[in-house]
């Protein structure tokens, strides 16, 4: 059997812009320095949720007043806190929550 030879040069157009467009669309969901992958966001939601918890269930602490972020395991507490007792418990309690790579400290005493 002979294809057309239009048949053949139009079926390897449509492959190339459907690679191209693929490799778009896998590229977005690609983790960079500055954004994150959808693995990495589903995971520092987890993080993020699992260290609030964690300073919800603690008696000592309001934790209404600590406010974390978590990008790429990286945790950042900040907010007004009463006594430096409490930023390093909330610290602590954070650095204790598995995934944690490192915590950053931007708590402010009232």
């Amino acid at each position: 059997m002979i294809l057309h030879p239009t048949l053949t040069t139009t079926s390897r157009r449509l492959g190339l812009a459907c690679a191209f467009t693929l490799s778009l669309l896998l590229g977005a969901c690609a983790a960079t320095q500055r954004t994150e992958g959808t693995g990495e966001y589903v995971d520092d939601t987890a993080i993020t949720t699992k260290v609030k918890a964690a300073i919800f269930n603690d008696p000592t602490l309001k934790s209404a007043e600590i406010n974390v972020e978590t990008f790429k395991g990286r945790v950042q507490l900040s907010g007004f806190v009463s006594s430096q007792g409490n930023v390093d418990r909330a610290v602590r309690l954070a650095r204790e929550v598995k995934g944690v790579t490192a915590v950053t400290d931007d708590m402010r005493l009232k």
